[in-house]
């Protein structure tokens, strides 16, 4: 997934840290010159010096098809401001504040922002869940969220319904549990076939599911 991340702080930096080690893309917009030096040093990703609120900085990290916006500054404004700008200026599919002031929790929601987080947590983990596509849906966490059990839905127009589950070069640390074709369950086998509006059951590592979606031509 392609990110950006508004606020270089404590949040911001472990965030990033934790996308890169699940194979995302972050873009980090950071306004403190001297600390993006060190950013973009230390975790070696593109960091942009700047204001989160301006339409011209914000227009230098939207080079790439962006996934998601997260903004997690120590400002509320800023975070709500920044999201808006991602949704309304960019059509961001999904946008993620931090809200520092519970009480404006609610307000933000009213206001547009798809997830607003008083807590943060487990904000990684969430977003890689909401970010996914709804042909993805996530059914159990597993050893702390590096991997789960996911169902994935088939699309009517499924461009490999030709080829088997031997001749699909899936990633390592994937495994095809079961499919649901109708009301019938089948045990995958190498040579069976994944068809159209299947529902596939599968266990992977997390960061193999943006792969996935590759192999299957789900994108």
């Amino acid at each position: 997934m392609n990110i950006i991340i508004i606020g270089g702080g404590k949040i911001g930096y472990y965030l990033v840290k934790t996308l890169l080690e699940h194979d995302h893309d972050p873009i980090l917009i950071e306004i403190n010159k001297k600390y993006c030096k060190f950013l973009a040093n230390d975790l070696d990703i593109p960091v942009i010096c700047g204001d989160g609120t301006s339409i011209e900085v914000l227009e230098s990290a939207y080079s790439d098809d962006i996934d998601a916006f997260v903004s997690v500054t120590g400002q509320d404004e800023t975070n709500l401001i920044s999201c808006q700008l991602a949704k309304k200026l960019f059509n961001t599919k999904k946008t993620i504040a931090k809200v520092n002031n519970p009480r404006n929790s609610i307000i933000m929601k009213q206001l547009g922002i798809d997830i607003v987080l008083s807590s943060t947590d487990n904000i990684a983990r969430l977003l890689e869940r909401e970010i996914q596509s709804s042909d993805i849906k996530e059914l159990l966490s597993i050893n702390n969220g590096s991997a789960a059990i996911s169902e994935i839905n088939i699309p009517k127009d499924y461009k490999l319904s030709h080829k088997t589950l031997s001749e699909i070069d899936f990633p390592n640390e994937f495994i095809v549990i079961s499919i649901l074709r109708g009301d019938e369950i089948i045990i995958p086998r190498g040579n069976v076939q994944i068809l159209p509006l299947d529902k596939i059951m599968v266990m992977s590592k997390n960061k193999n599911l943006k792969y996935i979606k590759q192999k299957l031509k789900l994108d």
